[in-house]
């Protein structure tokens, strides 16, 4: 049972420059790269880090192969630029994956077609790592096993998968690393300008404790909310910046073998990815379809089903059921609504629009974004930043590591190794996951255990007390959702009664809010 303590309004006596209302991945990219300049930063997120969007997502680090339809030239170069340097910063999180694009005579688009895109794709972005375009006979590569024989011959190309929740919780806690102030949990409830100053007043979602921060710039960088926050929160009347596009996924288990990844290309022109996933299972999505409820509400529709399992079964030689589904989710991307006729027409870029007369406080309003492209979007937010409240450091994030990042791109199976070493009671799985997740910090969970009796309690398959209690102490982890589903991806291992276990043992040891 919540207990929630309608605490008097507490006062915060520092003046912040920023203060972020949204801790996805944009809010927390913007938190994160103004510490590194040297500005004063809070950040405030309602629910759990990357609870909205962010997780719901595909998980690719990618240019957007499909967007090269649709003339989105730019946007293609940012996020191919942006590939392998993301993956520098964080080699633990993020891993290049090839692609399996099959092809058979009569299909939707034309083999020119695609090798000219897959030629822009491999030119446009400056790849220096990333493998090239290659074709594949089909008749003979292990990737045709489990497809239909009518496609004999498919391209290959290259691209990146992330562990997008991860990437999120990370960008906070390097902000906090660097003196930012983090509020997960906590509702804006109200702002209001001053002069020059915000006014902010906040109410934790737990204990009921409410705030208030100034600040000399806000940015509303709240995703499917961002038009809610500019309504509720300023009182703003009309306000329609964003097209909210429902996209879900279905996890089966494991379809193929093998590190590969498939594009299948539909017969609507709509396409979707079927991708290796948490080692035995295969994540297929996604959808794209006009979203109008409230974005706290989505969850996958039976037509959405439907399209996923008959789109995948066109490729499949084994169908795709609906009760092979062991997992679903879904997210609402909040798409700066540019008039396309269609979801998946409406552009993925992005869209900074700052407000404020002269010697008002100003206001930032982050629209669109994409994973792939959420480090230049926070550098062109400081840019305005920097032109609305004075300029403070210079880029810097290029290259930098995020949180458990800091080893060669290419390094991930020597950490591995170095982590077994040191740790010679950990089985390979559990060694590689702990490298997965948490890179060179995954000695901060291990500590100085010498046994694996030394983690303390197994909640389940690989999850062990040391991990549970690094996830609330250093990732703001609060329920078994929390670490099951973004932080850790154990709820596709642990049973029904496992998880009431981890929440009963979480709930028990809950310190804070």
């Amino acid at each position: 049972m919540r207990l929630r303590a309608f605490a008097e309004w507490r006062v915060s006596e520092q003046v912040y420059d920023i203060f972020v209302i949204g801790g996805g991945i944009n809010g927390c990219g913007i938190a994160r790269d103004a510490m590194g300049r040297g500005y004063k930063v809070a950040l405030a997120e309602m629910n759990d880090f990357a609870s909205g969007t962010s997780s719901g997502a595909t998980k690719l680090i990618h240019g957007g192969l499909r967007y090269l339809e649709h003339y989105e030239f730019r946007l293609v170069r940012e996020s191919l630029m942006e590939r392998e340097v993301l993956w520098a910063m964080a080699p633990h999180i993020i891993w290049p994956m090839r692609f399996v694009l099959p092809y058979h005579k009569g299909g939707i688009r034309p083999a020119w077609l695609i090798r000219l895109g897959l030629f822009l794709y491999d030119h446009l972005g400056g790849r220096k790592l990333l493998p090239p375009t290659a074709t594949l006979d089909m008749k003979t590569d292990p990737a045709g096993k489990p497809l239909k024989e009518l496609f004999t011959k498919a391209f290959e190309y290259s691209d990146g998968w992330v562990d997008d929740a991860r990437m999120v919780v990370l960008n906070a806690r390097d902000a906090a690393d660097r003196g930012a102030t983090i509020l997960p949990r906590t509702k804006v409830i109200s702002a209001r300008r001053e002069g020059a100053v915000w006014a902010i007043e906040t109410e934790n979602t737990i204990t009921g404790e409410k705030r208030l921060f100034r600040s000399r710039m806000l940015v509303n960088a709240a995703g499917p909310w961002v038009d809610h926050v500019l309504s509720d929160t300023f009182g703003k009347n009309q306000v329609h910046n964003v097209r909210l596009v429902q996209g879900s996924h279905i996890i089966v288990r494991k379809k193929f073998d093998g590190p590969r990844a498939y594009f299948f290309q539909n017969p609507d022109n709509r396409i979707i990815f079927a991708i290796p996933y948490e080692n035995d299972f295969t994540l297929i999505g996604t959808t794209d379809r006009d979203f109008k409820d409230d974005p706290k509400d989505v969850k996958i529709s039976e037509e959405e089903t439907a399209y996923l399992c008959n789109a995948a079964s066109e490729y499949f030689k084994e169908p795709v059921r609906p009760e092979d589904i062991v997992w679903t989710y879904s997210a609402v991307r909040p798409l700066y609504d540019d008039g396309a006729s269609k979801a998946q027409e409406a552009t993925r870029d992005y869209v900074l629009k700052v407000e404020g007369e002269e010697g008002q406080a100003p206001l930032l309003n982050v629209f669109g974004g994409k994973l792939t492209t959420y480090r230049r979007l926070s550098e062109h937010a400081l840019e305005k930043i920097g032109e609305a409240i004075g300029l403070k450091g210079t880029p810097w994030t290029a290259k930098s590591s995020l949180p458990g990042g800091d080893f060669p791109v290419r390094g991930y199976d020597g950490e591995v190794s170095k982590l077994k070493s040191r740790y010679p009671f950990l089985a390979d799985p559990h060694a590689r996951r702990l490298v997965r997740r948490y890179g060179t910090r995954a000695t901060m969970i291990l500590g100085d255990a010498k046994t694996i009796a030394d983690l303390g309690r197994c909640f389940g398959s690989d999850l062990y007390e040391a991990e549970v209690r690094y996830l609330t102490e250093h990732e703001w982890a609060y329920n078994a959702a929390d670490i099951l589903w973004r932080r850790s991806k154990k709820g596709l291992y642990l049973s029904k009664e496992e998880a009431a276990a981890l929440e009963d043992y979480m709930a028990d040891n809950r310190v804070h809010a």
